[in-house]
């Protein structure tokens, strides 16, 4: 029986995982998504986004008034004025579902009540 010193073998096996880490961060893509709110919404067929687990995504927003925005779930908020370009940048690394919504001053003074749908979903699905 042919034996391997375990030095030997942790030798091997370490460039190994590193071959493996590539094929990984290969499948991650960097997304940007242009959205325009006007009158506090995005057009219907911006309002769901569907992007991979450990993809780059960047959401460009445009507005009519200053508002912000809030990302549930990787708690990221974004504030926008009126006829700029604000970009919420994140790495996609939970799954699930996650809304954005409007929150405005009254939302400062307490917590924020969502009884509005959410302005855009976002949607990650495992690599």
């Amino acid at each position: 029986m042919l034996r391997i010193p375990l030095t030997l073998g942790r030798r091997l096996l370490i460039p190994m995982v590193g071959a493996l880490a590539p094929s990984v961060s290969a499948q991650a893509a960097e997304l940007t998504f242009d959205l325009k709110i006007e009158h506090g919404k995005v057009a219907q067929n911006m309002r769901l986004i569907r992007v991979k687990q450990l993809d780059v995504v960047k959401l460009r927003w445009g507005t009519d008034q200053p508002l912000t925005l809030h990302l549930h779930g990787y708690d990221i908020e974004q504030k926008v004025e009126a006829g700029t370009i604000a970009e919420m940048k994140f790495t996609a690394r939970a799954t699930g579902r996650f809304p954005i919504h409007l929150h405005d001053a009254r939302d400062r003074a307490g917590s924020p009540s969502h009884h509005e749908p959410p302005l855009v979903l976002v949607e990650v699905y495992p690599q």
